[in-house]
């Protein structure tokens, strides 16, 4: 049964094929974007437009960005020489907000997952690798903790152990505020073979 003219119904199942929105969240946007003044809505959605034609690749780390080069990229100040992998900007963007990394990133675009398919060749090692013909002191890999992030990080250390760059993987452990018992033994494992000196 239709609750809904084609209009509101359309837009409520475009909102709903967005990731991590489910049906009764779309309807609210949708009703939300119903009831905004029309010179915000034409706003929202030639922001969108925009954005989707005009955000590309950074020629050097392959993050999202609007320019040649992103702002990390691009800044002087950041120490070319680190390079830090992650699986997608949203982990870029997560160190960043740290304030503590002055390296540069690689962004992988994925993982490796041959359950799914995805092999070396479907995410950016081989940019990655070009990026290594250059001046490089260290490549800190800073994939999830998955299995998928497990193995791709094995494979790049793989890859980049022969060249004779600094090959480092970040220390996962307990989260601030966790208690030990409900942690998982390769968590735990991992926080205390990256424990630091005090």
């Amino acid at each position: 049964m239709e609750y809904y003219s084609s209009q509101i119904s359309q837009l409520i199942e475009q909102l709903s094929s967005l990731p991590g929105i489910g049906t009764k969240t779309a309807q609210r946007l949708a009703f939300h974007i119903i009831d905004m003044p029309k010179d915000r809505v034409e706003k929202l959605a030639d922001t969108m437009v925009k954005a989707r034609n005009t955000i590309r690749y950074c020629r050097q780390c392959l993050t999202l960005t609007d320019r040649e080069l992103c702002p990390v990229c691009s800044n002087p100040k950041r120490n070319q020489k680190v390079i830090m992998v992650v699986e997608n900007p949203r982990d870029m963007s997560a160190y960043e907000k740290t304030g503590k990394y002055e390296g540069v990133y690689h962004v992988l675009h994925g993982a490796i997952s041959p359950m799914l398919g995805i092999g070396p060749g479907d995410i950016r090692l081989k940019e990655l690798m070009h990026r290594l013909e250059k001046d490089v002191d260290e490549v800190i890999i800073a994939t999830n903790s998955s299995l998928e992030g497990e193995t791709t990080a094995m494979y790049i250390s793989k890859l980049v152990k022969p060249t004779g760059i600094k090959v480092t993987r970040i220390a996962s452990g307990v989260p601030v505020g966790g208690d030990l018992e409900y942690i998982d033994e390769v968590t735990l494992l991992r926080a205390l073979e990256g424990r630091v000196e005090l």
